[in-house]
């Protein structure tokens, strides 16, 4: 009886913790269940729109050191949906590293950055004109990344990084079910993807850097559930092809390792030294800056109605309602995708009267005709309402859940330009 005891209490201790890793999979069921009016469209659905949900609490302890526990629905990293523009924030990550790593003395952020063209369909940028001095830089893509998802910005970036040291990176940073493989919105694919263009950096007149045109051998398979969808799409030409979608060789980027990244950029000092972002203090600040802004709030780059708004790019919380009244409590640290009838928002949500933080990251889909390409999708009637309403019903149990310890959250507490 002994030795039974004593094997069934080494189960336990070896067991358990592992265990303890994994997010509870009941609350948020519930959660959804206990909301009808809001959520049985999704949960009523044959397919439950696709969704994923992973809903972290922050618990604080007395020095305000966070502590977390993690909670999901129908997580699941082997079943595909297309990542869309949240791959940019970590491509945005790792050009401040490449920077730092580079150790070239004036080799900054602010360095103006002309990009030539060296193979196939790749483009030159020598001028930008939503900078403030009418030139590209690093700090210039980044910030138009952070406040409305430019996808121009994220493609130097990722000519930048280049395509292997991106997924070297990923590597680095345990983020196993990501890939990073083309750039965005330009129909990047088979041969181009490997090729990175030649970019000079300046300081005035003067040369301070020359990233040569690099080509990336390797290749990433993945073989995931749903990388082939639909019924039908269309082609480059908007020409019908009644043959399933193949996104087979395009981004991955699980949900899981989407709010590990965010968390890793919020809260470094929780992981080990060696696991957090080669980043100066003035670089986080940078970013969660930026992350936190509204369109409107930015003078260069400049965003004004209608075609842009404060709540653009805020899906959790707000829809990406351009009606929204904009909470002067509440920020919203995030990246959202938008694409294929995929709606995804991975984000940090604060309410500094209230002392609110949460964790929350969230994939769903609508493509009722099954038909890929088209822009036939339900996202102002399907998607967007659901994670705003997804946001808002996370927030208000946040707001009654009791903490031991307030948290001290002036380090994410920036001075902004009013809301326009």
């Amino acid at each position: 009886m002994m030795k039974l005891y004593a094997t069934l209490l080494l189960f336990i201790i070896t067991v358990t913790p592992c265990f303890a890793q994994q997010p509870d999979t009941v609350f948020l069921k519930g959660l959804l269940q206990s909301h009808p009016e809001l959520f049985s469209g999704i949960l009523n659905h044959p397919t439950q729109n696709e969704v994923q949900i992973l809903y972290t609490q922050i618990d604080r302890d007395k020095n305000n050191v966070p502590h977390f526990k993690s909670y999901s629905y129908h997580l699941n990293a082997q079943h595909y949906f297309y990542p869309a523009s949240t791959v940019k924030l970590p491509t945005a990550i790792f050009s401040l590293e490449k920077l730092h790593e580079l150790h070239i003395k004036g080799l900054t952020r602010e360095s103006v950055m002309i990009t030539d063209s060296a193979f196939a369909k790749q483009t030159r940028v020598k001028t930008y004109t939503s900078s403030a001095n009418g030139l590209p830089s690093i700090e210039n893509y980044i910030k138009k990344i952070l406040l409305v998802s430019d996808n121009d910005a994220f493609n130097r970036l990722y000519e930048f990084v280049g395509r292997e040291e991106i997924n070297r990176k990923l590597k680095k940073y345990q983020l196993y079910h990501t890939r990073i493989v083309g750039r965005l919105a330009v129909g990047d694919a088979g041969e181009t993807t490997r090729h990175t263009n030649p970019i000079t950096f300046y300081n005035g007149n003067k040369v301070v850097y020359l990233k040569k045109a690099l080509y990336d051998s390797l290749n990433y398979p993945m073989h995931l559930d749903n990388m082939i969808m639909g019924k039908a799409y269309l082609d480059s030409s908007d020409r019908l092809v009644n043959k399933p979608f193949n996104l087979s060789e395009k981004n991955v980027y699980s949900i899981a390792d989407q709010q590990q990244v965010l968390k890793r950029l919020l809260f470094p000092q929780s992981f080990p030294v060696n696991q957090r972002y080669n980043l100066t203090p003035a670089d986080y600040a940078f970013i969660y800056h930026y992350m936190s802004t509204f369109p409107t709030e930015n003078i260069k780059p400049t965003y004004t109605r209608p075609a842009y708004f404060p709540a653009y790019c805020k899906f959790l919380y707000y829809g990406g309602d351009s009606t929204a009244t904009i909470e002067p409590n509440i920020r919203i640290f995030n990246k959202v995708g938008d694409s294929y009838g995929y709606d995804i928002d991975n984000a940090y949500i604060v309410d500094f009267k209230n002392k609110v933080e949460f964790l929350l990251t969230a994939v769903v889909q609508s493509n009722e005709d099954g038909v890929y390409n088209d822009n036939k999708y339900e996202y102002a009637t399907v998607c967007l309402p659901f994670l705003k309403n997804l946001g808002r019903v996370i927030y208000q149990y946040e707001l009654k859940r009791p903490k031991k310890h307030r948290p001290n959250l002036t380090q994410f507490k920036f001075n902004y330009l009013p809301v326009k």
